[in-house]
């Protein structure tokens, strides 16, 4: 089977991360023997725990609610890829891009690595239903109400005009998928737009 990249986005509570663990099991269930599931929050939160300034500022930033600058975000997926791909994975990318100007790069590693295309899946939910999933999670990051909701505003300015973008560019495909269902019936909808 040809190698493919996905990312999944959607706002912090979305359950992106969860339904890019069952997409990889029903592709590596259908045969696709390497499927890399990357997720950028969960490298984000290892590199803030250390004692570098950067780490350190980075914590600051992330546990206030706000949102990294490009370069880290693009420095994250970038290292992760150039550590991770040898050239024959189905990619899952979770969490990334979060802004217009990270598109491009992103791009231009998906050709770099070999990818034909690209398909994104938005998991689309209300602030509302995020937020009451991130309070849930208890997390550090989503501990306090304010910061949460300085996630969802970011999500608003920041990322989704980079979902409008996709849905218009076509060199993506792009599937719009309904977030506030089961886990399950997000999954199934996934699946039945994936064809």
């Amino acid at each position: 089977m040809q190698k493919e990249f996905f990312i999944i986005i959607g706002r912090s509570g979305s359950g992106k991360g969860t339904q890019a663990e069952m997409l990889q099991k029903v592709l590596e269930s259908k045969g696709v023997e390497t499927v890399v599931h990357i997720t950028t929050g969960g490298t984000f939160r290892e590199f803030i725990t250390g004692d570098s300034y950067s780490a350190k500022t980075a914590k600051e930033i992330t546990n206030s609610g706000g949102l990294l600058p490009e370069f880290l975000a693009v420095w994250n997926w970038s290292n992760i890829f150039i550590n991770t791909i040898k050239g024959n994975e189905t990619i899952i990318l979770d969490g990334a891009p979060r802004k217009m100007v990270e598109v491009e790069p992103l791009h231009s590693a998906i050709h770099f690595y070999g990818y034909n295309h690209a398909t994104v899946i938005y998991v689309n939910v209300s602030e509302r239903w995020a937020l009451e999933r991130l309070v849930g999670r208890n997390r550090e990051d989503d501990k306090n109400p304010d910061d949460a909701k300085k996630k969802m505003q970011w999500f608003e300015e920041d990322v989704l005009p980079v979902l409008d973008m996709y849905s218009r560019d076509p060199r993506y495909k792009y599937l719009h998928i309904n977030g506030e269902q089961t886990i399950e019936e997000v999954h199934k909808e996934i699946i039945e737009k994936l064809g």
